[in-house]
Parts: structure tokens; C-alpha cells; sequence
């Protein structure tokens, strides 16, 4: 029973892409079979999602005649949370109802734009949700099972204890940053006796500018109001002159002020009032003649200064352009270059001490990484008894797998290589999957891991782009009907050759081209029981019409139900 609540891609559309000018497919859950004719037009509809994946665009994929080319893909999404966060960490709004729309542009300019629900995104931000959404596993990407790295990720995918997997390359990082400054110290003598000459000089010069954080400022300001000293005396004492040295004035004309009021106190009763508001005015004008005073005593036309404080500030703009855009940054580099000078000039007693941290941080190396060896052990045999689980059901009901783990030296990820090993048949040894020469097996391999590590990493949606090509029509069945089994949970996607495969769709679609007007164009059609029975036949090899390949067809779709 298929789980129609699951996230999903329901739309793809392509527009004016190589054959394609404008199609829509549309697709539902379980397993979904594109078939058709070789050179139709289904590698381009695979080009197409890895486009809204993040995939590199090449404007010669634009369909002849057209300025652009464009693929939009609509998902359902049964659980926004974890894509809504990475939209909402990119500062977008979370999807609506569950609804996520991304969309590509490719212009034959050679630019092109990327959207996630009309909103313009990075390159990076749509390959990030991408991998969220879709794994898509190639007829070619078999090959990357082979390498040690892949084997290994495919490991740690499982029960590998993840703490340790952190303090290993915690460790690792230590152990790097003291090779590093050992391969500096042990270098070659003329290079370490330049290095030594250049650190001293730098030491040197920043303790003899003695930068502080924030005198630069203040120097500014003092800087500032030096430069103007003569014509600020000037204004300050032609303010105080105006006020009370002069003939007229400012304080004469309140000081007659004054009398007058004083003279017509007795006689009306506001004038004490007048009196005192006279007396406040004439108060303010002899404080204001006072501060006056005060600050121009304070200030004096200083040339000397003034050229003490231009080299000065000097000094800090020379020191900034050499060794930091902030006095903060020329600091730290200050601080550095010293610690690194006393190191070099103890180097003797610094590489004791390297040696000796280096012996220890081996050990602790070694130490963590046999541990991190024995919880892929363990996390090797489960995952090897679960993938032979899968491979009996893909036709393989006699073979043996394992997943070796053996001491190898010490690297970034571990002190350990693994290898998987494979017998498919009884009576043969176990060899390395890289010695079996059969592709067809090793897809099978393949899908096996893809639908274990589809459930641990909980991607919705699997593809398939031709994963059965080598494989023969019996073990064909198989294939189909373990894709129909993941496709029971979650949504799967197979483009494929074989009838043996298309016949456990749940949904089918057949790709097909047409010329028109001198034009070749690319159709896609959603095939009803009679259409079905149709393609099925002309995959096995006969006329649509035939009466022995319809049968057949009819016989294979019963079988796979």
C-alpha cells in the first residue's frame, strides 16, 4: 500500500531544452518508470532535475531558436520543518502549506537565475535543499562504490559512534598544526635565518610605534583642533573684546540698564523683577567672558606639536597599511610575530618540545583511532548483514558480503581502510567489489546500499537513471521489485530499458519524438492500461500490434501486479 502523506516531487516542467520545447510531467508516489526509445529525449528530463539540484548549466543545452531554456520542479513536502529552516536561515520565507517550488533559468547569454519559491537563491543555497530532496544515482555512478572513500562514508552513514569520529579529527587538526610548525623549524637553515631576520624587524618596528587602542582618536582630535589654534585665539578674543573691552560693548548697555531699573524700584512693582533678569543677563555675559579667558589660555599656536602629532598619526596610518586594516588586527599581528620570534629563537628548545607534543599526540591518535576502527567494525557488520538481506532479494540467494576493516596508517579519517567484499555466487571466494567485473552486479550492489542509506539519511525521493543497464531480464524483475518496495515509503523515480523494471511502476510515462514542420520535439505521455500494454510490448523487442508481444506484455504486468 503505497503512503500518499510522504514529501514528493509532483511536477517537473521543462521548457526549450535540447528536444524538449515545452513539457510537463507529472508524477506520484511509489515508483515512478519513465520509458521510451533511445535518443527520445529521457536523458534530457534527467539533465533537467539535476538543474534544479544545483547541477552546472551549459547554455548549448538551450534548444535551438530559443534566448533561454527553464525547469521547474514543484515538491509536496510532508514535513517543511528541516527546508524551511534553510530558508529561513537564508533570510527567505518558509514554505506555505507545505508547497516548495524551485525553478532555473539558463540564458544563452552564458548567465542564468535560480529561485526557490520565486525568490531569488544562490547557486548554493538550491544545491543545499536539493540534497535534502533527491538522491540520483546514475549507469555511472557505480564506479564511485569501488573507491575506499566512498566505502567508507557508506560505513560511518550507520552506527559509527559519531564522538569518536569528532575527537579523531579534533586530534587530527592537533597533530597537523604541530607537523606544520616542526616542517617550519626543521626547514632549510638560509630560508629559517631570512624568516628570523624578517620577524625581527617586524617586532622591532611595531614596539617602536607602540600602538594603543584608542589614542588614534584622540590624536585626531587634538589633531583637529591644533591645526585651527591660531584662528580659534583670534575668534575667542574678538568674542571677549566684543563683550567687554570695547567702547560699546555688551555689558554697558545692561549696566545703564540696570541704574534705570534701580531708579524706578520703589515706585513699580515689576521693576525688581526687570532688576534681577538685568542682573542674570549681565552675570552670564561676565561668565561667558570668563570661560572665554580660560580656554584661550588653554590654547596656544604649538608648531611643535603640531608636527609631533602629524608624525605620530603618520605612524599609525603606515603601521595599519602594513599590517592590518585595524590598530586591533596590527596588535594581534604584533602579538603573534612575537611569540612566533621567542619560538624561533628558542628553536632548539622548541623542537624538544614539538617532538615530544608529536609523540604524545600519536599516541592519542592511535589510541582514538582504534577505538573509531572497532565501532566500524561492528557498525560494518551490521550494515553487511543488512545489505545482503537486500541482495537476496535482488537474485542473489546464495551470496556472501562483507565489510572489511584492517589497520592501515594514520589519515584524516581514521587509522583504518575498509573494504567490501563480495562473493555473488557459491563456491567463489570473497573478492574486493573492485575485482567483479560484472557492472550488472555491482548496480545491484548499489541499489541495495542506496535503499539502506536512503532510510538512515531519510531522503524522500530516490532516482534512478538507468541503474539496471547490463542487467539481464530475471534479474530485471528483481530490481523493479525492490524499487516497488521502496517506493511502498517513500517516492521513487527509474528511467529504464527494461520491460522486466517498467512493469512494477506504479506510475508510467513513456518519452517519445516527433518532427513537425522541419522540427524534432520531445513528448511525454502518462499511460493508461491499454497505452501501458503498448510500450511494455515494444520494449520487449516486438511491433505494438504483435499479437505474442502484447501478450507477453499483458502476462509481465499481471505477474509484477
Amino acid at each position: 500500500m503505497l503512503d500518499y502523506s510522504i514529501t514528493m516531487l509532483s511536477e517537473l516542467m521543462v521548457r526549450d531544452l535540447a528536444l524538449v520545447e515545452k513539457i510537463t510531467l507529472q508524477f506520484t508516489p511509489g515508483l515512478n518508470v519513465i520509458t521510451g526509445e533511445t535518443g527520445a529525449g529521457k536523458s534530457v528530463l534527467m539533465g533537467a532535475l539535476n538543474l534544479i539540484m544545483g547541477a552546472r548549466a551549459d547554455k548549448k543545452s538551450i534548444r535551438t531558436g530559443a534566448n533561454e531554456g527553464s525547469v521547474r520542479g514543484v515538491f509536496t513536502l510532508s514535513e517543511p520543518e528541516k527546508i524551511n529552516k534553510l530558508l529561513e536561515d537564508a533570510g527567505l520565507d518558509p514554505c506555505e502549506e507545505g508547497l516548495l517550488i524551485l525553478r532555473r533559468v539558463i540564458k544563452s547569454t552564458g548567465t542564468g537565475q535560480q529561485f526557490v519559491n520565486d525568490a531569488p537563491v544562490t547557486l548554493a543555497l538550491l544545491k543545499q535543499v536539493g540534497d535534502h530532496l533527491v538522491d540520483m544515482h546514475g549507469p555511472y555512478d557505480h564506479q564511485s562504490l569501488l573507491q575506499p572513500e566512498t566505502q567508507r562514508r557508506i560505513v560511518d552513514a550507520g552506527n559509527v559512534d559519531a564522538t569518536l569520529k569528532s575527537e579523531y579529527k579534533t586530534q587530527w587538526r592537533s597533530l597537523q598544526t604541530i607537523c606544520d610548525e616542526l616542517d617550519e623549524l626543521q626547514g632549510d637553515p638560509e630560508s629559517f635565518a631570512e624568516q628570523l631576520d624578517l620577524l625581527r624587524y617586524r617586532v622591532n618596528e611595531l614596539k617602536e610605534a607602540a600602538l594603543e587602542i584608542d589614542e588614534e582618536e584622540s590624536l585626531r582630535e587634538e589633531h583637529e583642533l591644533a591645526g585651527n589654534a591660531q584662528n580659534i585665539l583670534e575668534s575667542v578674543s574678538g568674542a571677549i573684546s566684543a563683550l567687554e573691552d570695547e567702547e560699546g560693548n555688551a555689558s554697558d548697555p545692561l549696566i545703564a540698564t540696570r541704574r534705570m531699573l534701580a531708579g524706578i524700584q520703589k515706585v513699580h512693582p515689576e521693576a525688581s523683577s526687570w532688576l534681577e533678569e538685568t542682573d542674570q543677563i549681565l552675570n552670564q555675559v561676565r561668565e561667558l567672558v570668563i570661560s572665554l579667558r580660560l580656554a584661550g589660555d588653554k590654547l596656544e599656536a604649538d608648531p611643535a606639536r603640531l608636527d609631533w602629532l602629524d608624525q605620530r598619526l603618520s605612524v599609525y596610518s603606515r603601521m595599519r597599511k602594513k599590517y592590518g586594516p585595524s590598530v586591533e588586527e596590527v596588535l594581534e599581528t604584533f602579538e603573534n610575530s612575537t611569540a612566533k620570534l621567542e619560538a624561533l629563537e628558542n628553536r632548539e628548545g622548541r623542537l624538544a618540545e614539538l617532538e615530544s607534543l608529536k609523540r604524545n599526540a600519536e599516541r592519542s591518535l592511535q589510541k582514538i583511532g582504534t577505538e573509531l576502527g572497532a565501532s566500524r567494525t561492528a557498525a560494518g557488520e551490521l550494515l553487511a548483514t543488512q545489505i545482503l538481506s537486500q541482495l537476496i532479494d535482488l537474485g542473489f540467494p546464495y551470496a556472501r558480503f562483507e565489510i572489511d576493516v584492517v589497520e592501515a596508517p594514520a589519515s584524516a579519517n581514521g587509522t583504518d581502510s575498509i573494504d567490501f567484499l563480495f562473493a555473488p555466487n557459491p563456491g567463489e571466494e570473497m573478492r574486493s567489489l573492485k575485482e567483479i567485473a560484472s557492472s550488472g552486479e555491482i548496480s545491484r550492489v548499489m541499489l541495495a546500499i542506496k535503499t539502506l542509506l536512503a532510510d538512515q539519511d531519510h531522503i524522500p525521493v530516490m532516482v534512478f537513471d538507468e541503474i539496471d543497464a547490463n542487467v539481464g531480464g530475471e534479474m530485471g524483475h528483481a530490481i523493479g521489485e525492490k524499487m516497488a518496495q521502496a517506493g511502498a515509503t517513500r517516492q521513487v523515480i527509474s528511467i529504464t530499458h527494461l520491460p522486466q523494471v517498467a512493469v512494477h511502476g506504479h506510475n508510467h510515462m513513456a518519452v517519445s519524438k516527433e518532427v513537425c514542420d522541419g522540427r524534432t520535439y520531445t513528448r511525454v505521455n502518462r499511460l493508461n492500461a491499454e497505452d501501458r500494454i503498448q510500450e511494455v510490448a515494444r520494449m520487449l523487442g516486438g511491433t505494438r500490434q504483435a499479437k505474442l508481444s502484447l501478450d507477453h506484455a499483458r502476462e509481465l504486468l499481471k505477474n509484477a501486479g
